[in-house]
């Protein structure tokens, strides 16, 4: 234990020694009390009991370790915090004052309703905006804080969810108030509040109501910020001397200093969606500041028994909110007055029994693995029930179980383990986990250590879908009020404070946008504005060129980092043994109905409560669609039963095909795999765990060793059987504890101690480990040098090594994906799409995944379609949900309509719609995606038609609403009466890929790019794919074609501009830039739509490949320049005016119309007089023309 963490416990020990004393006890403040008796002076003066801290959402800008730290240089020996309306850091701020030796006052700003309007009272609209008055409970004793946390939570889940969470007055009396003070709220209270209104009598009523139910315990309250009402003030002490009621001074305390005033009124305006100059919105003063005790006595000279009474209630307060150790959830529910030793006893029974019935069928249907008998896994599973039992854990893991055990009942799909749980033995008999820990190798000390008694923790990956279901019974299984999800706490990122404070200082749009593209996106490591402003000069640039980006700067460091909102973290769930508003303060998201603890991660375990990790795996979902689609054609696959050495699987990934496959998917992966040509298990397992920075560079080294081009290099033999698996190389944070264990002695959890300290790098314990170890293997006959050598491979390794039992469990699960793929693709595939439909670069290649492996994806089509992605022989359906604006509802009521008669024709398909279903924005998309073309009309007639099919759905569901179904004649011979279409210009085929484009995401019926191909081929142009492989193995320019699929111009530091376009070819899409001459020059040819050739330069760089635009060059044109003559083929004369609408640009080239007569055995063909200019794209708009057999381009 280090100097500083000693002192701290000597601080918290000395004042929880002062506070157990009681009340009557000073401000536990060591000698600062003494010189408070010794002098008669008022030390310390003035205690803060108003400070919001940074948990007062978009309120509070004071951390609680800036809040301390001010306290500390103060040398205030007390201070409470109160926020709004919650306890978030209740214990936070508690724990963390202790340690620096101040006495924490926990105490919580209340809004309150009085229940006291009366019959006629009316409140204006302004008014009904305004915050509800607020009071102010202190929790002065343990029950004062125990009953301060059910009134706070009652005020979450008593209310509707959707309010501002309020106390009602009635709730005092039937909550009672012993151990709380209360403090009157100042201006924001309910007395001052009934004043400025006017109503003198109410004022006093709710003084004295208040007053009988904190007999003793209220005070009322004053604070002197700017501007302050005086006379207000003079009345409210005379009411209080008229009753007898102490007062206090307060200063409610926002900010750090006067001078964070202006960075404090922007959150203000961020907070309530204002702009700084708006004068109506709620404001505070430079005076809301954290004030010094002696600017506090200055201001309340003249009132000092105002400020005796601030040292008074901290002399009150003896409540501190402590650490406790893991209450765990009882799974056997016992009788009555049972004792806790008889509970544990009933459920460690129950666990034994379980775990050997459980092994038995896991033995009974997969054996043992090699080198095992029965016998050792019943030694191991002995030995893992006694360290549970000794450790008090068997309701632990049969909670886990029986949940999980209910999701498998139920199928929803389970992940085989994650972290270090499938380390053990008995969570594998439980079903917790699918993974044979003897199997692998994998030790039950890394995940619970009978040497260093921690809780242990299973993070559980369940199908993302269904997760709620399984949150839903645990729920039910013990209780809606003893079960609830985790807060979480969002705050302002650099980029977003950044648009915040520019959107509330009325800044324009661009220029913020700007400033907050200099700041690095990094997500899972965000970058702090301070750092990015050191790291980037156009920071500084900006700032000297607009004096407003400097005042952004400013402001946006200042709220940086502050909480935002408050949501529910996404995995973690709680369960108590008794009802959580008992042990923690409760709060409810207003998206769900789900109890939520005030307590984020971090805390809600010291609080004493035990977290389960609820995971949603998206791979799940897609393994268990895909095996539901397979199980169509009457074959059952059983994922974990699959034989681990599929030589087809190891193959395919061998060739580095891995779209779609868990934790493979990556360039990098692929390439490594490439490299490893794995054929069993254990090389996935290993490339998990291998494939991180650090441990990135053992990569070639295993393979190298793996394919015998490198000879595997001993560290010690008799350590040399532990490393063979992985050729030799230290992967795993396991080998470590085994290496330790059979080279010195220790035991495995000494081990794990070991391996714990070594990844934690203090010094003062590496010392200690290195003597323990060293010593231990000298005993053993190694040498003292080689020893030290090895703990010093081992230090490296301890840090970079991963955990086994994670990677296993990964390296299966990636493995299932893999075969899966390997030998039922088209319900591989099929099951990816539909859970990556929104995604669509995603969605683009899985589609060159499928036709490259000979899989026609079907484009979408309202007769074959349906929600999903819906596998055929050897095809995929397109989902109707893919496209852009048809939402689900929508989707689900063609497919009901449709049911299993087809749609004969539009009138048909019109007359079974619900329009309000199926609404005008619905039926363009489903037109520009081609979903109608299976009714044989042009796409650009539907959509010059799109009034007339609307009306006439419009019409038909009228009448079905009055009974006239069959007003169109649907049921006479004739059937239906037709919708004309009008008939104008056809789109050209780049036109109809553009907004089939616009609606999927991608070309998928055809690409623009695809009339040109036999240009292309000419020109030796590579496709993007192609070139991309190219740059990687050291080319730095090439010639490429595309078509424009978008756009961006921005400016330069210089303030040139710079153009961002994107392109898309058959083989993927693409980015490149082009600078201010270029940009200039081409801006015309690179219209999205467009198809070009462009020659670039190229570097490769850590993002991926930067590609610079050189050259532009219309497709068209270049295709035009080699076209001599086009031939039109007709059967009758009818199209000829609309193929010569068609033609508008003169030029070089020769037309002629070719009309085939009397059954294909005569041809008339007329020459135009004229030249046109042609090329392949206007033969593609031509042969679209209704009424063109062919067109034929020589």
């Amino acid at each position: 234990m280090g100097i500083g963490v000693e002192m701290a416990m000597d601080k918290r020990a000395r004042l929880l020694a002062d506070l157990a004393k009681g009340p009557a006890n000073g401000v536990a403040a060591g000698a600062g009390s003494s010189a408070l008796e010794a002098s008669g002076l008022p030390w310390p003066g003035f205690v803060h009991l108003r400070v919001h801290s940074a948990y007062s959402l978009l309120e509070g800008a004071l951390p609680i370790k800036t809040l301390i730290k001010k306290a500390l240089a103060d040398d205030q020996p007390a201070l409470a915090i109160s926020d709004t309306n919650n306890l978030f850091g209740a214990l936070e701020f508690s724990v963390k004052a202790m340690e620096e030796g101040i006495q924490p006052i926990i105490a919580c700003q209340v809004d309150i309703d009085m229940e006291d309007a009366e019959e006629g009272d009316r409140r204006t609209g302004r008014e009904h905006l305004q915050r509800p008055p607020a009071i102010v409970l202190v929790a002065a004793t343990d029950d004062g804080y125990a009953r301060l946390v059910r009134i706070v939570s009652r005020m979450y889940l008593g209310g509707s969810g959707s309010d501002r969470p309020v106390l009602k007055f009635s709730w005092l009396d039937e909550e009672g108030t012993a151990g709380l003070l209360t403090l009157t709220g100042a201006s924001g209270g309910p007395i001052d509040q009934a004043l400025r209104d006017g109503h003198p009598a109410r004022a006093r009523a709710r003084l004295e109501a208040l007053a009988a139910r904190f007999p003793d315990r209220i005070y009322v309250e004053l604070q002197r910020q700017a501007g302050y009402d005086r006379a207000r003030e003079a009345r409210i002490i005379d009411l209080a001397y008229e009753l007898d009621l102490p007062l206090v001074a307060t200063n409610e305390a926002f900010f750090p200093t006067p001078d964070d005033f202006e960075a404090h009124d922007a959150l203000m305006a961020v907070a309530h969606n204002a702009v700084v100059s708006d004068d109506r919105r709620p404001r505070l003063t430079p005076d809301h500041a954290f004030k010094s005790r002696a600017e506090m006595m200055a201001l309340f000279a003249d009132l000092p028994e105002a400020l005796e009474n601030t040292v008074e209630i901290a002399r009150r307060c003896s409540a501190v909110v402590k650490k406790r150790a893991p209450i765990l959830p009882r799974f056997t529910a016992g009788s009555e007055g049972e004792d806790e030793a008889a509970a544990l006893a009933a459920e460690a029974a129950e666990l034994r029994r379980q775990s050997i019935e459980g092994l038995e069928r896991r033995l009974a249907k997969h054996g043992t693995a090699p080198g095992f008998d029965e016998a050792a896994y019943r030694e191991r599973l002995d030995m893992e029930l006694g360290i549970i039992e000794r450790m008090k854990f068997p309701g632990y893991f049969l909670i886990v179980s029986d949940f999980i055990k209910w999701a498998k009942e139920h199928n929803i799909p389970v992940g085989p383990g994650r972290g270090s749980g499938a380390g053990s033995l008995v969570a594998y008999a439980l079903t917790i986990t699918d993974v044979d820990p003897l199997r692998f190798s994998l030790l039950f000390e890394r995940f619970l250590n009978p040497e260093r008694v921690s809780m242990p923790d299973f993070d559980i990956d369940f199908c993302q879908d269904r997760r709620d279901e399984v949150i839903r019974y645990v729920q039910e299984k013990y209780g809606r009020d003893q079960v609830a999800q985790i807060i979480t706490f969002g705050s302002l990122q650099a980029r977003a404070a950044l648009r915040d404070v520019g959107r509330v200082l009325e800044m324009p749009y661009g220029l913020v946008d700007r400033i907050c593209k200099l700041v690095p996106n990094n997500p899972a490591n965000p970058t702090p504005l301070d750092q990015a402003i050191r790291d980037e000069p156009r920071f500084a640039e900006e700032a000297e060129k607009e004096p407003a980006v400097a005042r952004l700067l400013d402001i946006a460091q200042k709220i940086e980092g502050l909480y935002r909102h408050a949501s529910t973290h996404a995995a973690g769930i709680v369960i108590g043994d008794r009802p959580l508003s008992e042990l923690v303060p409760m709060y409810r998201d207003p998206r769900s109905d789900m109890p939520v603890t005030q307590f984020n991660m971090k805390w809600v375990e010291p609080a004493g409560l035990v977290k389960f990790d609820f995971l949603g795996l998206k791979t799940l979902t897609v393994l268990k669609t895909a095996v539901d689609l397979i199980a169509r054609r009457g074959i059952e696959v059983d994922l974990a039963a699959l034989p681990l050495d599929d030589k087809p699987t190891y193959e395919m990934l061998s060739r580095g095909e891995t779209v779609g496959i868990f934790q493979v998917e990556s360039a990098g992966m692929r390439k490594a795999l490439i490299g490893m040509r794995p054929d069993r298990i254990e090389d996935i397992i290993a490339l998990v765990a291998l494939y991180r920075p650090g441990p990135m560079e053992n990569i070639p080294v295993y393979n190298a060793r793996k394919h015998g081009e490198e000879e595997l290099s001993s560290i010690h033999p008799k350590i040399d059987y532990l490393l063979e698996e992985t050729q030799g190389v230290i992967v795993y944070q396991e080998q470590v504890m085994q290496i330790a264990q059979v080279l010195s002695g220790y035991s495995l959890g000494e081990a794990d101690l070991l391996r714990r300290a070594m990844g934690k790098k203090i010094k003062e314990e590496m010392d200690k480990q290195r003597a323990r170890f060293v010593d231990g293997a000298v005993e053993r006959g190694v040498s003292k040098a080689q020893a030290d050598m090895i703990f010093d491979l081992l230090a490296k390794f301890a840090n970079y090594g991963f955990n086994k039992s994670h990677a296993a469990a990964y390296g299966i699960v990636s493995y299932q994906t893999a075969w899966v793929k390997a030998h039922f693709p088209v319900e591989f595939l099929a099951a990816s799409m539909t859970y990556d439909m929104s995604n669509t670069d995603k969605l683009n290649d899985f589609r060159q995944d499928a036709r490259r492996l000979g899989i026609e994806v079907v484009p979408p089509s309202v007769q074959t379609s349906y929600r999903h992605f819906e596998p055929g022989e050897n095809r995929i359906y397109y989902a109707l949900a893919a496209i852009k604006g048809v939402g689900e509802a929508a989707v689900d009521h063609i497919v009901a309509v449709r049911g299993d008669r087809p749609f004969v024709s539009l009138e048909d398909f019109c007359l079974r719609i619900d329009p309000r279903q199926v609404n005008r924005r619905v039926l363009e998309s489903l037109i520009a995606a081609g979903a109608l073309d299976c009714f044989g009309h042009d796409r650009a007639s539907l959509v010059a038609g799109i009034d007339r099919i609307m009306g006439y759905s419009a019409r038909a569901a009228e009448n079905r609403v009055s009974g006239q179904s069959d007003m169109f004649g649907s049921g006479a011979a004739t059937g239906p009466e037709v919708i004309h279409l009008p008939v104008g210009e056809t789109w050209t085929p780049a036109e109809k890929l553009q907004r089939e484009y616009q609606a999927l995401g991608f070309y998928l019926s055809a690409h623009p790019l695809d009339t040109y191909a036999d240009v292309l081929r000419k020109m030796r142009v590579q496709t993007w794919a192609d070139f991309a492989v190219a740059v990687k193995a050291g080319a730095t320019a090439g010639r490429l074609a595309g078509t424009v699929t978008g756009r961006q111009e921005r400016k330069t530091r210089t303030g040139n501009k710079m153009g961002i376009v994107t392109f898309s070819d058959g083989s993927g899409q693409y980015e490149a830039v082009l600078f201010s001459e270029a940009l200039a020059l081409h801006r015309d040819l690179l219209e999205p739509g467009q198809s070009v050739v462009i020659t670039v330069n190229a570097e490769e760089r850590p993002e991926g490949i930067g590609l610079r635009i050189q050259t532009v060059e219309s497709l068209e044109e270049r295709a035009a320049r080699g076209q001599q003559a086009l031939r039109v083929f007709l059967r009758d004369a009818t199209p000829i005016r609309t193929v010569a609408s068609s033609l508008k640009t003169r030029g070089e080239g020769q037309v002629s119309f070719v009309v085939i007569k009397d059954g294909g055995k005569r041809e008339i063909e007329v020459e135009l007089p004229d030249r046109y200019r042609i090329s392949p794209q206007l033969a593609s708009a031509l042969k679209a023309a209704p009424g063109v057999l062919d067109v034929e381009l020589v």
